[in-house]
């Protein structure tokens, strides 16, 4: 296949051939051939240590050192982030640096910055308590300063009043004060420091409490918020002094500060001395700010150089991980020094793989080449699709309902226009499509801009669908210009209307008042179909018709898959008893109805198709009369009846007695080869039922199941078609709503001649087409389409119970979160 890129065109039906690979690495190549096959991401390993857990693997050493170098990159880019910086992107990739220097290199430079950070912590402690107590020294300054000042005039106002009213008495009042022991004199003591301004009414609570009102409490509030020497964080506080008589009240103060948060600093009453505090701490304070302000320059210094280097160091040390990760998955071989390895591949990458192991012996120096070797298993493949961007998400869609088996038929082909195509049957109108195309097309053009951002949750997923809503838009345009709709307004594009009116007065008739003055319109509807009494009749007639054509259609797409699946794994008994009746059945019904409705638009017939239907089965010989289509329909509908009788029984009884045909004749030994080439997967886990010595076929087991499949398809091919015609009931919805938001809401507002209410009225018509019509019902024909195609069309064929090829590839490391 040559690398996958010239394949023939049915290959894209089946997953890649894949085949299960014996690698043989000597120990002195095996990191470089690791490394080289991620770089190549074609290789898929198999975990040969799976009974060990990760600390009794080989190379856990290795994992744990790559795995604290990460925890170092992760506080790098603590730290760059805290500074605002951000890891530069033009830093080259390479692979040369060595892992043990760099893992120096990053124990030096977590070292030095956690004794910066320390060193700057202390500096910036310092500095806050320095700012605290320097706003304590000028607010309590002011307290006693004020205190003074207070207690001095009244000192001189009792004084005046003695002097002025002197009485025989006050000798000896004079007297009796001087001789007074000093020692018996009540001094108080006080305590000075800031407290939260949001504990300030319960500090002065508790404090009043703890003491019985024994304590004055003084409070100053501050302007603007302080950084609070512990936390680091700005707050609001207020300067407090707390006088207080005795040790006992002081230790009750010191304990409720601790237990609010408060800080206590030092204060002096001496005012020439608060003035030498205060010139000292200005002093120190400055010198604090210049010290700082030279180590976070050295810091940031520092940390743009580690930015410089993050990305090649972050996409070493991931890569570094994941190679030791997958040695750990080898078994080791010591007494050959080699390592054993077994995984996947696809075959096209046979001469890629073989090649980057021949380089890996070369660069490595080593002696001895890796040895290939291609193993027989009977073990299932894992299943791998080539994509591109434009595929890769109509892939995904599919891939949510299950993996594709290995070389099951893909419904990722058919879905990239089916899937777009239902969805615009059900949103067609082409106003609607280009708004869609237009937001979808700047995604597609921003789309290197966005692909290197990070993106939010719903973002992230419409940039992923970009190509599909591009899909979506360009088959709703199309829908939209055979519905003519155009936000409901239909337009002459192809041509005149081919209808006219029989005289002058009959300019705003119903169809009945028209006549046909010119051919048929070219392309679409007629525009004269719109805004007439016939308008609704018709095109619910040719949007129910239209959704019972698209849906028989696509379950016959679904049954000749079954084929195809059957026919790829040679097994007969599903195509002669499974698929001939299916089709038998699905056609003698609603494919005859399919025709019916074709022939009925070919030669404009008013039959009714419910009664031709219904009387197939109750009056089967009855005289079709004016309900007669075509000559020979009778006898036509006859055979069919019959057919779809007879494909019951034919799907329901061949297939459990020839299977136990088979495994009677396997047990003597005659058919194995036959029997094991005419089971599908189900039928297998069903016969192989018991030891295996004597393998039990429980043939009620094989006839129940073979029953409820019968069933399940002949009521599904019934519960399907009518489940199609949710396209029918979301397109009119669609167009029922848009011309209500234009009769109702921008033609209304028209009629008012206002320009006032025409703003409104265009800017609520606007609101209501972008909200409701392109965003609620993209997403509810969307989530209708993808019912479609996981229920009616995918259940006819698809098991989607494989598994992924996930290769090793360093291509989504720096995508992966550690």
């Amino acid at each position: 296949m040559g690398g996958g890129t010239h394949r023939p065109t049915m290959d894209l039906l089946r997953s890649e051939p894949m085949q299960l690979v014996q690698l043989i690495i000597p120990i002195e190549s095996a990191h470089r051939s690791i490394s080289y096959l991620g770089d190549l991401g074609f290789f898929q390993f198999k975990d040969l240590n799976s009974e060990k857990s990760p600390f009794q693997r080989t190379y856990a050493t290795q994992i744990k050192r790559c795995g604290e170098m990460a925890r170092k990159l992760r506080f790098f880019k603590e730290q760059m982030t805290k500074a605002g910086l951000s890891p530069s992107t033009r830093s080259a990739m390479s692979d040369d640096v060595d892992l043990d220097n760099l893992e120096v290199k990053h124990g030096e430079l977590e070292a030095e910055l956690m004794e910066m950070n320390a060193n700057h912590e202390k500096l910036q402690h310092s500095y806050n308590e320095l700012i605290e107590y320097k706003l304590v020294v000028q607010k309590a300054g002011e307290f006693f300063h004020s205190a003074q000042s207070i207690a001095a005039a009244k000192q001189r106002e009792v004084e005046a009043q003695q002097r002025g009213e002197g009485s025989i008495d006050s000798p000896l009042l004079l007297e009796q004060e001087m001789i007074t022991d000093p020692s018996k004199q009540v001094k108080l003591g006080f305590v000075t420091g800031l407290v939260p301004r949001e504990k300030s009414l319960a500090f002065e609570r508790i404090l009043f409490r703890a003491t019985r009102g024994n304590v004055f409490l003084k409070q100053s509030v501050l302007e603007g918020s302080v950084t609070d020497p512990a936390s680091g964080e700005k707050a609001e506080k207020n300067v407090f002094v707390v006088f207080y008589s005795g040790e006992r009240a002081r230790n009750k103060i010191v304990k409720i500060c601790e237990a609010f948060g408060a800080n206590r600093y030092p204060f002096i009453e001496d005012l020439s001395k608060q003035f030498q505090i205060i010139t000292e701490v200005s002093g120190r304070l400055e010198e604090l700010k210049t010290t700082i302000d030279v180590g976070l320059v050295h810091q940031t210094n520092l940390l743009q150089t580690i930015a410089y280097h993050f990305e090649q160091w972050s996409h070493l040390v991931k890569k570094e991980k994941s190679i030791y990760h997958t040695l750990s998955m080898l078994s080791i071989d010591v007494t050959k020094k080699c390592l054993v390895a077994e995984g996947w591949c696809p075959v096209f990458a046979t001469n890629k793989i073989q090649n980057v192991l021949q380089r890996a012996t070369v660069d490595s120096n080593s002696q001895i080449g890796t040895i290939f070797h291609i193993l027989q298993t009977k073990e299932s493949p894992p299943t791998y699709f080539q994509t591109n961007k434009f595929s890769s998400a109509f892939q995904e869609i599919v891939d949510a309902y299950g993996i594709a088996k290995y070389q099951e038929a893909n419904p990722g082909v058919f879905t990239i226009i089916t899937f777009p195509f239902l969805f615009a049957v059900m949103f067609g109108d082409w106003g609607h499509g280009i708004c869609l195309f237009l937001a979808t097309s700047y995604f597609i053009i921003k789309e290197k801009k966005f692909s290197s951002q990070k993106l939010g949750d719903i973002t992230e997923m419409i940039f992923g669908g970009r190509y599909v809503i591009m899909m979506m838009a360009l088959f709703s345009i199309y829908t939209g210009l055979i519905y003519n709709e155009f936000f409901s307004v239909p337009f002459e594009l192809f041509g005149p209307s081919a209808y006219g009116c029989r005289d002058p007065a009959c300019r705003d008739a119903s169809t009945a008042g028209l006549v046909k003055v010119r051919a048929t319109y070219p392309f679409g509807v007629d525009p004269k179909w719109h805004g007439t009494r016939s308008e609704l009749p018709f095109l619910n007639s040719l949007k129910m018709k239209m959704s019972i054509l698209l849906g028989v259609a696509q379950m016959n797409l679904g049954i000749i898959l079954s084929y195809f699946n059957a026919k790829f794994s040679g097994n007969e008994l599903n195509i002669r008893y499974q698929f001939l009746p299916q089709m038998i059945f699905l056609n003698s019904l609603f494919g005859y109805l399919s025709l019916l409705i074709v022939v009925k638009w070919c030669i404009g017939s008013q039959a009714d198709l419910y009664h031709v239907m219904i009387y197939m089965f109750l009056s089967p010989t009855d005289d079709l009369g004016e309900n007669q289509l075509f000559f020979g329909q009778k006898f036509l509908q006859i055979v069919l009846l019959l057919a779809a009788l007879v494909a019951v029984p034919w799907m329901l009884f061949p297939k459990p007695f020839l299977l136990k045909k088979q495994h009677e004749e396997r047990h003597r030994g005659q058919s194995y080869a036959l029997l094991e080439n005419s089971l599908d997967e189900s039928d297998e886990m069903e016969v192989r039922h018991g030891s295996s010595s004597h393998e039990e076929f429980e043939f009620s087991e094989i006839f129940v199941h073979q029953l409820i499949h019968t069933i399940e398809f002949v009521l599904g091919a019934v519960s399907n078609t009518a489940s199609y015609l949710r396209l029918w009931a979301l397109s009119l919805a669609h167009s029922e709503l848009s011309s209500v938001f234009y009769d109702k809401v921008l033609l209304l507002a028209w009629g008012f001649n206002n320009i006032f209410i025409l703003i409104i009225g265009i800017f609520v018509f606007i609101c209501a087409t972008v909200g409701v019509l392109l965003v609620m019902e993209t997403l509810s024909a969307f989530l209708h389409a993808l019912r479609l195609h996981w229920v009616e069309f995918q259940n006819k064929f698809y098991e989607g119970d494989g598994y992924k090829f996930q290769p090793f590839s360093f291509a989504s490391l720096d995508a992966e979160d550690e």
